[in-house]
């Protein structure tokens, strides 16, 4: 067995003393893992780190294997936001988000393209409202989308406020006034239309709650595991950054 595919390094993991275990994000063959001879050594120390672009050759005997991968770097990814902490923090989370919640060898073409298309967001301005985004994306690819179009109450689409934490369902202000503390905050950037390039650090915390809020209950809860340290940090930051802002 064989393939050769482009993907995104999600982790390594020593194997022995020289080997790793390597996680892929493919185009084609999904999240995939693979042992890389002297993959825990120098001479792979900088092709293998999480959020490289890499082609890989994957071979096994049986398509159940482990099997063994090699790895060209295309991109270095990780290197170009060494100096930037809170756009590194934003790329871990990513990628832990992924290494944790993947089915494994399951292809998500459409998940893989908007991760692609995150790695560079990160490097432009907005980089947090991207990554915002890209988790309510990653709901939707694993079967637990939003429905942020309209009111779940009224059906309206304007002057939507809220989500509520059970369903996942828009709520207009009016309707969810009663309600206001027991629902969501929706930030307007994650609605239809809305740009996130100018987004102010309140939002950004209120659009981390909640897609968090979400992605424990459906995607973490239910394996047992909890939030990525990145992404925990990253909340920090935000909900730091929001105060300090004020109102």
């Amino acid at each position: 067995m064989e393939w050769i595919d482009d993907g995104i390094v999600l982790s390594r993991r020593r194997l022995g003393e020289n080997d790793a275990v390597v996680a892929l994000f493919t185009a084609g063959h999904g999240r995939h893992l693979g042992v890389v001879r002297g993959g825990a050594g120098r001479r792979h120390g900088g092709t293998l780190q999480p959020g490289n672009l890499v082609s890989a050759t994957w071979r096994a005997r049986l398509s159940e294997q482990l099997g063994t991968m090699t790895c060209e770097l295309r991109e270095s990814m990780a290197a170009r936001l060494l100096d930037d902490p809170p756009r590194l923090e934003a790329l871990s989370a990513c990628l832990e988000l992924l290494d944790g919640v993947l089915p494994e060898r399951q292809p998500h073409p459409e998940l893989h393209a908007a991760t692609r298309a995150l790695l560079g967001a990160l490097e432009a301005p907005g980089h947090a409202a991207s990554l915002v985004r890209w988790e309510l994306g990653l709901l939707t690819a694993l079967g637990f989308g939003l429905d942020l179009s309209a009111c779940a109450v009224t059906g309206d689409a304007a002057d939507l406020a809220h989500v509520s934490p059970r369903s996942g369902r828009a709520v207009s202000r009016a309707a969810g006034r009663p309600y206001a503390g027991r629902l969501l905050a929706l930030p307007p950037f994650l609605l239809a239309g809305r740009s996130g390039d100018d987004v102010d650090a309140a939002d950004i915390a209120a659009g981390l709650a909640l897609t968090g809020h979400f992605i424990e209950r459906h995607l973490l809860a239910p394996a047992s595991r909890a939030m990525p340290p990145a992404r925990v940090r990253l909340v920090d930051r935000a909900t730091r950054a929001a105060r300090l802002r004020g109102p």
